[in-house]
């Protein structure tokens, strides 16, 4: 059991108390969420079985396309990404990088070196788009003041 946490590979935090380790796993997954919480990401590249997994009903994996190695220095964060059509990358990438290292970094209390965003592809998916106000009203129900009034404040 001890050689099977020895090859695992980890951050590791001094404490008063002792020694915090925290496995690169974790660290994949706050970056993937954190990644992801960037609109205009579109979502993350992993392989084709990962993929596949996943429209077969499988979880969604928070470590899916992200890849972390710690040192000594600290963790260097890789994170393949599919981003949304029409907006700019650099941008987008910049936030991803600001919002991966700062959640890794206050979560864990590991030091993070280096965020590297590759992009990884385009989505031209279009978001399904809610029914109109009208096409929810049934057409034999006469249309009152009250009716009207509700309109207006669920179409705001």
């Amino acid at each position: 059991m001890n050689e099977n946490k020895d090859l695992r590979e980890e951050a590791t935090n001094e404490a008063e108390g002792g020694k915090i380790n925290i496995s690169n796993d974790v660290i994949a997954s706050i970056a993937g969420i954190a990644a992801t919480e960037i609109e205009g990401v579109a979502g993350m590249a992993g392989s084709v079985a990962s993929g596949l997994a996943e429209k077969l009903g499988a979880k969604k994996n928070p470590q899916k396309g992200v890849k972390v190695t710690v040192t000594d220095e600290g963790a260097v964060i890789d994170l393949l990404i599919v981003v949304a059509f029409g907006v700019r990358i650099p941008e987008l990438c910049w936030e991803i990088q600001e919002n991966v290292k700062n959640s890794v970094e206050s979560m864990t209390g590991t030091e993070v070196i280096r965020v590297n965003v590759f992009v990884e592809g385009v989505s031209f998916e279009k978001k399904k788009k809610a029914p109109k106000s009208e096409d929810l009203i049934d057409d034999d129900v006469e249309e009152t003041e009250d009716t009207a009034e509700v309109l207006e404040v669920t179409e705001e």
